[in-house]
């Protein structure tokens, strides 16, 4: 059976319940939020990033100092860009106003920055996507950034934190 097929023929004996954006028919979708209640949402996600020492050699204390400038400030604003264009990024998500988006970055003794963000919005529908946004962009900013030193570094952990409002809450 080729790819294509055995893609086909586990939609069909999928629950397609399970999957918000997948039609009946095994289609993609976006999901229709009408009839949603409009609520307060916040979610919150992090990435973390690995760098070699290289790299941390022009750590000040603050930032990552480099001849593009400050990695952290130019991370941050990265993200919190990216969360505002998730929409665009990501097919079937819906495009939202953000409240809120705050994108921190900390570094830990073992030379890893860790990204945590969080985004907030009262509407009909979550925000996850948008903090999960958030994270990656102000991660691959700091590669991007950093890459000109060391081309060993590594981003990982992507993952959702926690969310609020809706029908369903997560906490990790």
């Amino acid at each position: 059976m080729n790819q294509n097929k055995a893609f086909i023929h586990a939609l069909k004996i999928i629950r397609m319940g399970e999957f918000s954006h997948l039609d009946a028919s095994g289609k993609a979708t976006m999901v229709d939020v009408g009839h949603k209640s409009v609520t307060k949402r916040i979610a919150s996600a992090q990435a973390v990033v690995s760098l070699p020492e290289v790299v941390m050699q022009h750590f000040d204390g603050k930032d990552v100092a480099t001849k593009k400038g400050g990695v952290f400030q130019t991370a941050i604003l990265a993200g919190i860009m990216g969360a505002k264009k998730t929409s665009d990024l990501i097919p079937l998500c819906h495009p939202l106003a953000l409240d809120n988006c705050k994108v921190d970055i900390s570094i830990t003794e073992n030379n890893q920055l860790i990204i945590i963000t969080e985004a907030s919005i009262t509407s009909k529908t979550g925000v996850e996507m948008e903090a999960l946004t958030a994270a990656s962009i102000a991660a691959l900013t700091i590669y991007d950034m950093c890459k000109g030193m060391s081309h060993d570094i590594i981003i990982k952990e992507i993952k959702l934190l926690s969310k609020t409002g809706g029908k369903s809450e997560f906490n990790r």
